[in-house]
């Protein structure tokens, strides 16, 4: 098979046409559930199905508590023995739910490396940087001599933008700033060249300029293996900038799946248009408002009949409250499915269109138009406010 990017479009067609291209799918979720608790206790995860190709980026977005964490540690082998995992995960046709430990630590860390949300609490205090990169060199590859290790855990430091990397590696996780030991975790992962890297929201608490050298660094690990990325995120701009497809979650299920353009561009579940119009936008009027999405998701240990979704959704209707809608296809693709009995009618509107769903709720109605704020410029504004402070003038 030639080593060049392949198509991922390409890929698509031929699973469109029914023919699966086994080769390039490196993990396959079907049908995956995690419970904690009993009968009764909380369904984190809900039938969560996706596949993910060789050089590919599947972005995984969504609230807080939808599940897209937990989805991630059940693929890895990380949750507690108290969840309940039911479903299948294969990694090129190996069955991972039911493995044992041993065979776990095989696969984790080599063929599937995992990029942690907080860099301090992933990274060792105790230890230097150098010394966490190298054991884990040492773990899968113990042939390799002491020196080459550490060769490689400075190679690896410079991918991934480290300033003075072979005096850095000496040095402890506290002395790296938040960005940095992002980078260094983001190291880690790729030491053993991974066929897939997931990412569990790698950009959170990092402020803007910090996030987009992490996310360049997280690309340099990707080129550097050639490995497919599953990046979770609540940042939809991230999304835009690095996936090839969008899964989005809601109360612990899929509720919309497909191509970023498909996704961003020709939404066809509410909640996947509640969450691009509450973005700003740069093409539209500086005093345009943003609309939320009111409510706050359901809990997962007691659900509402029906769709999840229908207490928040402007075109609810009685039927939503009967069943919880299936992911079904859109416009008869595969590659596009969305769960909602009343997709069709989102057909054909670009998402700034389709937001127009949302105008029940606008920010008209949630804050008092006194305090959205002030006509003038911000910066015409904090100058204002700077000039009376200095009392130049009145």
């Amino acid at each position: 098979m030639s080593e060049s990017m392949p198509d991922p479009q390409a890929a698509f067609d031929v699973q469109t046409q029914g023919r699966e291209a086994d080769d390039d799918i490196l993990l396959s979720v079907d049908d995956l559930t995690v419970t904690f608790g009993g009968e009764k206790g909380v369904h984190a995860v809900r039938g969560v199905s996706y596949v993910v190709r060789r050089h590919e980026t599947l972005g995984i977005v969504g609230e807080s508590g939808s599940g897209k964490s937990v989805t991630s540690l059940a693929v890895m082998g990380l949750l507690p023995k108290s969840a309940r995992i039911t479903g299948s995960v294969k990694f090129r046709g190996k069955e991972l739910v039911g493995a044992k430990d041993k065979s776990m630590s095989t696969i984790r860390g080599k063929r599937i490396a995992m990029i942690f949300q907080d860099p301090m609490t992933s990274l060792d205090p105790v230890y230097k940087v150098g010394a966490q990169i190298t054991e884990t060199l040492k773990v899968h590859n113990p042939q390799m001599s002491r020196a080459d290790m550490r060769k490689r855990a400075i190679e690896l430091l410079e991918i991934v933008g480290i300033p003075n990397a072979s005096e850095r590696v000496d040095d402890y996780p506290h002395q790296f700033s938040g960005g940095m030991r992002q980078r260094v975790v983001i190291a880690i992962a790729m030491a053993n060249n991974p066929d897939v890297i997931i990412a569990d929201e790698p950009t959170t608490a990092l402020d803007v300029t910090v996030q987009a050298t992490v996310l360049e660094a997280i690309k340099a690990a990707q080129k550097e293996t050639g490995a497919a990325l599953v990046l979770i995120t609540h940042d939809l701009g991230v999304i835009a900038g690095m996936a090839d497809r969008v899964l989005v979650m809601y109360a612990g299920r899929a509720v919309e799946i497909g191509g970023i353009d498909d996704v961003f561009y020709q939404p066809r579940m509410p909640y996947t248009v509640g969450l691009l119009n509450s973005l700003p936008r740069m093409d539209t009027d500086e005093k345009t408002r943003l609309t939320p999405i009111v409510g706050a998701p359901p809990s997962l240990q007691n659900l509402p009949p029906g769709c999840p979704f229908h207490p928040r959704c402007p075109l609810a209707i009685e039927e939503c409250t009967k069943a919880e809608p299936p992911l079904v296809e859109v416009d008869g693709r595969m590659l596009h499915r969305a769960a909602c009995i009343r997709s069709d009618e989102l057909r054909g509107q670009d998402r700034y269109e389709a937001g127009q769903v949302f105008e029940a709720t606008s920010s008209d109605e949630v804050l008092p138009a006194d305090i959205v704020g002030a006509d003038a410029h911000p910066r015409e504004a904090l100058e204002d406010s700077t000039t009376q402070q200095d009392g130049t003038e009145s």
